[in-house]
């Protein structure tokens, strides 16, 4: 005991607790400061009022794990679904820390936020008591969290991004921390966090190079064999989860041509096609960041935001290599004194950050010339955005001038110039939204019922027909929010519908109320369980 009250003295953890607390009350203040501008609260919130289709699946699936282990449907497009279970294109492991909070505290609309904020709240909380900055840093961290409103929006959704914000956070927090004290417990720590990110999301590997490096500085060529039998298993648990539990997308989720272009065109044509497309792929990049600044284009901001981080952290790493580099001189000279020892310390703890990260956006930024399509690709920057807010908050040095670049993008940016409703407008309940869904709710609990013998199958999976082109409009698929618990969703495009009409799988269809979907099933005698002015869902019989 008498040990545990001079550790406690002696590192000043009280001040440390002081400081975690504070900031750890950073991601509620925000989001009830934002709601509060709205003039709501967050309990406001409300998922069928978001235009964000993907919540839909995301929520959906949890609700169905939560209930009864797995979806009892399949989720998937054009009806098709994984290999086993039930899930849609992306891994179950995306959204482990809700399944684990409806496993808890159940499931409803407000539980992915709730979760998504504790989420923030503890990975604030653990920046601080693991990196323990000053006050000055704690400051710069807090302001920059603030005008870096992602955050918020993110917490305020139904969106998977504040989980991978949120270990990414915790991934660096205890980088820096091993790096004040080695210890190998720590690097297998950061090698499950880098390896549970990657299942998340596969770009996320990129983040075990950091681990890997460490142990290979450590153990020489033993770290080396070592961090590739981890990488190894890493990827074969990720290509085994994509392959049996992952359902097939409308499209590839990222393209490989350019390495298909290496073995049908050669060496030197995989070469010219991958140069071709870089070149073309950056000229659509600098036309979106253009219309990021003219016009807040949520794709071009977020790129604009991207680059703005990116040049700031390759400046600071830089300086800190030329500043590591005099100290290392002086010494060689004999005229060390014990300030560059000290100095020397931190420049060689930052500089392995700071290399790492900014080696991080670089292979992120061409992964997304060559693998992603641009607007859709834009959302997975903010992540690294995310981390690099604490990184620049962690730092030991003079940055105000980088903070203030920073911040001043992030303003301009993700405050000023975020106009577009859709991309920024946190979903608050509207009275009519609520009647309609609930009125949904109670008509499809008797009249749809799950299939037990069919777990998981197509008799308890409804099809969703995303936009009828013969009407130019899309079904209010915000209304699926009502499907009972277990249910599946399978989003189906218009031509493969009426293509293979009479050959449909699902047990279930839902479409644009007086659309071509609404009049094939009236033709074909389907059974109709409810409709409104804006959606009717027909039993296929």
């Amino acid at each position: 005991m008498d040990r545990l009250i001079d550790w406690w003295k002696r590192d000043k953890r009280y001040l440390t607790l002081i400081k975690a607390v504070l900031l750890a009350l950073l991601p509620v203040i925000c989001c009830l400061v934002y709601c509060a501008m709205q003039g709501r609260g967050i309990s406001e919130v409300y998922l069928p009022c978001s235009q964000w289709n993907d919540e839909l699946f995301y929520y959906k699936q949890v609700e169905g794990i939560v209930n009864y282990g797995y979806p009892q449907g399949y989720f998937g497009f054009n009806e098709s679904h994984a290999l086993k279970l039930s899930f849609a294109a992306w891994s179950p492991v995306l959204v482990f820390p809700w399944i684990i909070w409806g496993f808890l505290f159940g499931w409803n609309m407000m539980s992915p936020v709730i979760c998504n904020i504790l989420l923030m709240t503890a990975a604030c909380f653990l920046f601080v008591w693991l990196v323990r900055p000053d006050w000055k840093r704690l400051g710069i961290t807090a302001l920059l969290f603030c005008l870096y409103t992602p955050f918020v929006r993110y917490m305020l959704s139904v969106m998977p991004e504040v989980i991978c914000f949120s270990l990414l956070i915790v991934f660096y927090s205890l980088a820096f921390n091993y790096l004040d004290r080695e210890k190998t417990y720590k690097l297998a720590i950061l090698f499950a966090l880098a390896g549970l990110m990657t299942l998340m999301r596969p770009y996320m590997l990129l983040f075990m190079l950091l681990p890997a490096w460490l142990w290979a500085r450590k153990r020489g060529w033993k770290g080396v064999a070592c961090s590739g039998v981890v990488f190894g298993v890493v990827l074969a648990a990720y290509a085994a989860i994509k392959h049996y539990l992952g359902a097939e997308y409308f499209a590839p989720l990222f393209f490989t041509d350019w390495v298909d272009a290496f073995f049908e065109e050669g060496l030197l044509g995989g070469i010219r096609y991958t140069f071709g497309k870089l070149y073309y792929m950056a000229a659509d990049f600098k036309g979106h960041t253009v219309q990021g600044f003219r016009t807040g284009l949520a794709s071009g901001a977020f790129f604009a935001g991207y680059l703005i981080m990116l040049l700031v952290m390759l400046g600071q790493s830089v300086k800190d290599f030329f500043s590591l580099r005099r100290i290392k001189r002086r010494r060689t000279e004999g005229l060390e004194s014990a300030e560059d020892a000290k100095n020397m310390k931190t420049l060689g703890k930052q500089l392995t950050i700071e290399v790492h990260f900014v080696v991080s956006l670089v292979a992120m930024l061409f992964a997304l010339l060559l693998m992603y399509k641009l607007t859709e690709g834009s959302k997975h920057l903010l992540t690294f955005m995310a981390a690099g807010v604490f990184i620049v908050g962690a730092l030991e040095t003079k940055f105000y001038k980088k903070a203030v670049a920073i911040g001043a993008a992030f303003a301009y940016f993700y405050s000023y110039m975020a106009l577009d409703p859709y991309d920024y407008q946190v979903p608050f309940i509207e009275e009519q939204r609520a009647e309609q869904v609930e009125s949904w709710r109670d008509n499809l609990a008797d009249a749809m019922k799950l299939d037990p013998e069919a777990s998981p199958g197509y008799e308890n999976s409804v099809i969703w027909v995303y936009w009828e082109p013969e009407t130019s409009k899309s079904v209010k698929w915000q209304l699926l929010y009502a499907l009972p618990e277990g249910f599946g969703i399978s989003c189906c495009e218009m031509e493969y519908v009426a293509e293979h009409f009479r050959e449909l799988q699902c047990g279930y269809i839902a479409g644009l109320a007086g659309g071509q979907v609404d009049r094939l099933c009236h033709e074909a005698g389907y059974r109709e369980l409810n409709r409104d002015e804006d959606m009717v869902l027909y039993q296929i019989d």
